[in-house]
């Protein structure tokens, strides 16, 4: 059964109570972010389902939001996620060419993983960046100004952080 853990129910109700009553809803964004957290990195019905549930709102209103957003994953993920920026200012500074790269480098194009699912590759819009194109998002950090060798060093300093954490 799906259910967040006393620490994690918590912390839903402070952020339910955040919001005038009945408006539970708005609390949609930041319970989705502790259901991927909580679940595995990643949210399937059930999970959306669970969410529903503690805000009193219908599952379709949160299947909406969940693929609406690209900050939400719908499918099992790898440990790191290279989301690479796919709007104009990246692209003609060859965030295409980055997303061939990894793709000849590593094997995965856009929302695939890798078989050891130690990486997975997502087109996102727009990060906010636009200065340091190409870039990308790695976990809570940008990686700008990306060329293929940035890219290998990225993965190498990926691989390292795992053999360590192991």
């Amino acid at each position: 059964m799906i259910k967040f853990s006393e620490e994690k129910l918590q912390e839903v109700s402070n952020i339910i109570a955040r919001y005038p009553q009945g408006r539970q809803k708005s609390a949609l964004l930041p319970v989705l972010h502790l259901a991927q957290q909580e679940f595995g990195g990643w949210l399937d019905v059930p999970v959306m389902d669970y969410v529903a549930s503690l805000l009193q709102i219908e599952p379709i209103e949160v299947y909406e939001v969940a693929t609406f957003y690209s900050m939400y994953n719908l499918k099992p993920v790898g440990r790191y996620m290279f989301e690479v920026c796919q709007t104009g200012p990246c692209m003609l500074r060859g965030s295409d060419d980055i997303v061939k790269y990894i793709y000849d480098k590593l094997g995965i194009k856009p929302g695939e993983t890798t078989p050891d699912g130690m990486f997975t590759l997502k087109t996102v819009e727009c990060l906010g960046a636009c200065g340091y194109a190409p870039m990308m998002q790695l976990g809570k950090h940008f990686r700008e100004h990306l060329t293929p060798e940035k890219v290998d060093s990225i993965i190498e300093e990926c691989r390292q952080h795992a053999a360590s954490a192991n």
